[in-house]
């Protein structure tokens, strides 16, 4: 008799809905954000919404196109929607505990620094949510046991591999908020919205980016082992 976890794992279809759902949280998440700033009101963000969304909904379709999976939830997209979470959670503890004129002042700050110093910028006033991100990544282990008890162990509970893909998209998080800032700064526009929708976009194709290095580091050995035999 199949178990409640395992029949969600094979009925829940990862490539169409786990990505609805991401984009969905996302365009919630940036629209709360813009309706309780008062720069956001006076910026116009639906553009960089808009350009958020499509950018993540691509990400997830690389993710799938990458990693394909029938049916159930794929170890990817288990660990994207976990980071996701943990993301937003920790969002929740920032904005509330700096304040959105403060982590604007952080939007600004960040478009002009490099890559290491923008992420040294974040990791200070971002605390909640580059955490949220590492625990939720982290608890793809446990919870891909339990949903996937079947599932290969290089794939699943491998320490080094998540750690791989955690760092990925904290590098992805922080390549894509200095994107969407300088993009905004030459735009003319300014707005917290820009900076968090970077670091979800981010943080989707930074896992495509891990995916497709691991899969292709695993074909390459293949192909070198049956050359050998042969």
């Amino acid at each position: 008799m199949k178990t409640l976890p395992h029949w969600l794992a094979r009925s829940i279809g990862s490539a169409v809905l786990t990505p609805a759902v991401l984009v969905l949280l996302v365009g919630v998440t940036l629209w709360s954000v813009e309706r309780s700033t008062a720069i956001g009101a006076t910026s116009h963000p639906s553009g960089v919404i808009l350009l958020t969304l499509v950018a993540v909904t691509l990400g997830c379709a690389a993710l799938a196109w990458v990693r394909p999976q029938r049916v159930g939830l794929s170890p990817p997209h288990v660990m994207l929607s976990l980071g996701f979470g943990g993301m937003l959670l920790g969002l929740l503890y920032d904005f509330y505990n700096a304040g959105p004129a403060r982590l604007d002042s952080l939007c600004a700050q960040s478009a002009a620094l490099g890559f290491m110093d923008s992420l040294q910028l974040h990791l200070q006033f971002l605390p909640g949510m580059h955490t949220g991100m590492l625990a939720g990544g982290l608890l793809a282990i446990p919870s891909l046991r339990l949903l996937r008890p079947d599932c290969g162990r290089y794939l699943c509970s491998l320490f080094a591999q998540n750690l791989m893909c955690s760092s990925w998209m904290l590098v992805g998080m922080t390549a894509g908020a200095l994107w969407l800032s300088r993009w905004q700064v030459a735009a003319g526009i300014r707005n917290l919205e820009g900076m968090l929708g970077g670091m979800f976009v981010g943080m989707t194709w930074g896992m495509v980016v891990s995916v497709a290095l691991y899969r292709g580091f695993f074909t390459l050995r293949n192909r070198a082992h049956s050359k050998k035999v042969a």
